[in-house]
């Protein structure tokens, strides 16, 4: 991948897309894949934002159980099938364990039933040749088995447990990086950095936008047949820039918030744990915490509060992580989280569509939107609002068939579903494994050969080619970092990575569970300084702003 802005002001796309999340991405990739000539922009770096913000879980909809809303149960387990078909190196299996107290719609009972249900909905979940990708059926089991399990657990009320299998993301940064590469290598045209700033229009006919290159100041304009709006919580930022006799109805919007804990609480299964204290002094309604291992740490998730704010503005202070962890703690006494626990945050922001009048939390809205703007007299705009990461792709594919219809054409049938993403080109996760393990070069440890399967799956002997790419002047600072040197000249060269950020937050997995320390950080910075031809000014203003991401993240630094 590299940025052309050249090729993006002198041609006339069919589609230009405003947001390189996970959303963007998708529609990239399935437009690109059904013959479209795409345009991509994101103001900042690709999945930088809420797409960033997950808690790494693909979930098949059994919550949805409780409102019988089978389609969405449906379009959940397909989804889940299908990701872990088109990307087995990112997606895989992950046993959940919620445990079961008394005998009404949260006990053992109920539960059993609700795992028969579940495992009868996705009757067809293991339609998938990879073995390592089967879904087992859910099983309750014992009050004694539930204790086994989770050490430290209340007795109190306790009838045993519920364990099912859902998914989990082993990196969901390098998922939407794969899933614009994908678009690339089908002609797509992205670029990272690059704000919309205004839309071209003739009357109410929208024909493509003005844009800034963030990072020098230059300004060009970018033409479509249709523009798509993924910009997440910058949506009423967007719609702004229309000029039009009807304003666009604002969306609200919550702040979601995500924390790793640097000690394992929960090590084999996710734990879903229920805040049963009603009389909390925090007024915070009774609603299901999730643990989930996660590369030796624990994340847990997710605190919603009402935002109000702007986007760029979406941040947390103290009085917001003690309030999470003394949630957490009433859920789960034995945890017995501190500020120090604390080793990263997550924060996103999600749409909302009300406030409990009650607890004053928000009301996070269930379903995705598509707005065609046609409808009001104002063509070539189409706006997503997504709510969910696991069924991205399939809202992408939704939004590609309506920018067909909107043209009077019947859509192309849609391949993404079982085309591999870039890196997915694996028939046998554990087989493909084991193999490159053992052609790895001497020079990488067997957890390094691990990490670069997971990261980048097929496309892994692309980053070995760089590690006799890397460059003298740091071979004296040992083999440790030879993988990581030889990552960020990937990032570089490869994956448009153009602030020291990109690669330690997104390219690679470096920076994903808290600061690694000045020696890899200052690694990165003197790799790209090197391919980026920075200077020694440019490279300390790089290394301070990632300094000031990990302290804005950090309990012991945050204000």
């Amino acid at each position: 991948m590299n940025i052309n802005l050249t090729e993006l002001a002198t041609n006339i796309y069919d589609l230009l897309i405003i947001g390189g999340g996970i959303y963007g991405a998708c529609v990239a990739w399935e437009a690109s894949l059904r013959g479209l000539s795409v345009a991509l922009v994101e103001k900042a770096d690709f999945g930088s934002a809420t797409s960033a913000n997950s808690l790494k879980i693909i979930h098949g909809g059994l919550r949805y159980l409780q409102n019988a809303d089978f389609k969405r149960m449906r379009e959940s387990i397909r989804e889940r099938t299908t990701l872990m078909r088109i990307a087995p190196h990112l997606i895989h299996p992950l046993a959940v364990l919620i445990p079961t107290y008394g005998h009404g719609l949260k006990g053992k009972e109920a539960l059993k039933l609700a795992m028969s249900l579940n495992d009868l909905i996705s009757c067809d979940r293991n339609k998938i040749k990879d073995s390592q990708k089967h879904i087992p059926n859910g099983r309750v089991i014992s009050q004694k088995d539930c204790h086994d399990l989770l050490p430290g657990l209340s007795h109190q009320g306790l009838t045993g447990g519920a364990i099912f299998h859902d998914a989990q993301v082993y990196n969901s940064e390098r998922l939407t990086i794969s899933y614009l590469r994908s678009a690339v290598k089908k002609g797509a045209n992205i670029a990272n950095y690059v704000e919309a700033t205004g839309f071209l229009q003739v009357g109410n006919l929208i024909t493509g936008i003005t844009a800034t290159d963030s990072l020098n100041g230059e300004e060009f304009e970018i033409r479509a047949r249709m523009i798509v709006n993924t910009s997440g919580p910058w949506i009423n930022r967007v719609l702004g820039l229309v000029k039009s006799s009807q304003s666009q109805p604002k969306v609200d919007l919550a702040r979601a918030m995500n924390l790793i804990i640097h000690r394992p609480i929960c090590q084999n299964y996710a734990v879903g744990i229920s805040n049963r204290d009603t009389n909390s002094h925090h007024n915070k309604s009774n609603r299901l915490l999730f643990m989930a291992p996660w590369r030796g740490q624990t994340m847990i998730g997710t605190n919603y509060v009402v935002w109000d704010g702007k986007p760029d503005d979406v941040r947390v202070n103290k009085s917001d992580i003690q309030e999470f962890i003394t949630e957490i703690n009433q859920a789960y006494p034995s945890a017995n989280i501190t500020r120090e626990d604390v080793s990263f945050i997550h924060t996103g922001l999600l749409p909302r569509v009300g406030v409990n009048p009650k607890t004053g939390e928000p009301i996070i809205a269930k379903h995705y939107q598509i707005r065609d703007y046609s409808q009001v007299g104002l063509t070539g705009l189409i706006s997503v609002l997504g709510v969910k990461y696991t069924t991205a792709r399939d809202v992408a594919q939704k939004v590609v068939d309506r920018v067909f219809q909107s043209w009077g054409e019947k859509p192309p049938q849609s391949f993404s579903s079982v085309i591999p993403i870039h890196g997915g080109e694996i028939d046998n996760f554990a087989e493909f494994l084991q193999n490159a393990t053992a052609k790895k070069p001497d020079e990488l440890s067997k957890n390094n050969m691990h990490s670069l399967v997971y990261n980048y799956g097929s496309a892994y002997p692309q980053v070995l080619t760089y590690l006799k790419n890397n460059h003298e002047e740091h071979q004296k600072l040992g083999g440790q970092f030879t993988m990581l040197r030889a990552e960020v000249i990937h990032a570089v060269r490869e994956e448009m990575a153009q602030k020291l950020s990109d690669v330690v937050f997104r390219r690679t997995e470096l920076g994903s569970t808290g600061y690694p320390g000045i020696e890899a950080i200052q690694i990165c910075a003197k790799t790209m300084a090197i391919e980026l031809e920075w200077s020694q000014s440019r490279t300390q203003k790089e290394l301070q702003e990632v300094n000031h991401i990990f302290e804005s993240i950090s309990p012991m630094h945050i204000y």
